[in-house]
């Protein structure tokens, strides 16, 4: 088994990244292989609407500049992905949601690639707007036919600094807690 994490973060390595690594401790300690696919510092741009394709069918975007075939490819392969970090201002929001309108787009016109994927969204925010991208993240997760295991609290972890959300106990325990159902869950569909 293998869970894939798409940190969709300006800020590599930051809080994001963080309330992942804590997702996969619980993972790894059940014996769950982990990958961290990292977006900063790539620009992503939406979808143009060319539906090469559903003409050619072969799970990938026509636009092979950017990092956007790579995450498909992985995670039509892996069973989780997980989300970016989240900020009033945060720049990565359009790229996120560009990889968003993409990978949906290709995933549905090649048979929902995605379909019974067990993925969860983690979002890092400094204090307000994490609900609205944590929702449009499930949403996609949903309209793509994936299973989203819950937690004790909703799936957010609070700070402004690389390395604040570490003292957030409250996110740390709900990450903690997401790990542990995401292992159980994909223990129970394998």
């Amino acid at each position: 088994m293998k869970v894939i994490a798409i940190n969709g973060s300006a800020r590599k390595d930051g809080n994001t990244a963080a309330l992942i690594r804590k997702i996969f401790e619980e993972l790894k300690k059940e014996g769950i292989e982990t990958e961290l696919i990292q977006l900063a510092g790539h620009a992503i741009r939406g979808c143009t609407g060319c539906d090469k394709c559903k003409e050619l069918k072969n799970g990938k975007c026509i636009n092979a500049d950017d990092p956007v075939n790579e995450c498909i490819a992985k995670m039509a392969a892996a069973l989780h992905d997980s989300a970016p970090e989240i900020s009033r201002r945060d720049p990565a929001l359009a790229e996120l949601l560009a990889l968003i309108d993409r990978s949906g787009r290709v995933a549905g016109a090649n048979g929902h690639l995605f379909k019974r994927k067990v993925g969860a969204a983690v979002i890092a925010l400094r204090r307000r707007g994490a609900l609205h991208a944590l929702d449009s993240i499930n949403h996609f997760m949903h309209i793509s036919q994936m299973i989203l295991p819950g937690a004790m609290g909703w799936n957010v972890g609070v700070g402004r600094e690389a390395g604040d959300v570490d003292k957030d106990v409250e996110g740390m325990t709900t990450m903690q807690s997401l790990g542990q159902n995401i292992a159980w869950l994909l223990k129970k569909i394998n």
